[in-house]
């Protein structure tokens, strides 16, 4: 089974990534002080069976052009970027958020959906 690296940091264009999406959910300054808050914070680890589900995504196929991609990446040994996420919130039923990353989510849920994937998790703001 191969093995899913990671990069020590997210790519520095993966914050700009996340605010694009982020803003079609959230006013500006909400979008500012979420992606704040994915800099700062610690990186954690996190299964990708957990962040897929806690999502409520579908998983996307191995054929989508973006997961191929990252298996492709995966199967030569490259490293990907990190996954920067959005804490969801149980007692109201809102869904983790996946800002960026959601197609490297799911090539490493293809290789193996064990695999701890490094995620800086934001807390959702009011």
């Amino acid at each position: 089974m191969t093995e899913v690296g990671w990069k020590a940091e997210p790519d520095e264009h993966d914050y700009p990534a996340a605010a694009d999406y982020l803003a079609l959910l959230a006013p500006p300054e909400q979008v500012t002080s979420i992606v704040a808050a994915l800099e700062a914070v610690p990186i954690a680890h996190k299964k990708a069976k957990d962040l897929l589900r806690a999502s409520r995504l579908e998983l996307l196929p191995p054929d989508n052009p973006h997961v191929k991609s990252d298996l492709t990446k995966i199967g030569k040994g490259k490293p990907l970027s990190q996954i920067l996420v959005v804490q969801g919130d149980l007692s109201t039923g809102v869904p983790l958020q996946i800002a960026d990353g959601y197609h490297r989510e799911c090539a490493s849920y293809h290789t193996d959906e064990n695999t701890d994937i490094p995620v800086k998790i934001a807390p959702s703001t009011r």
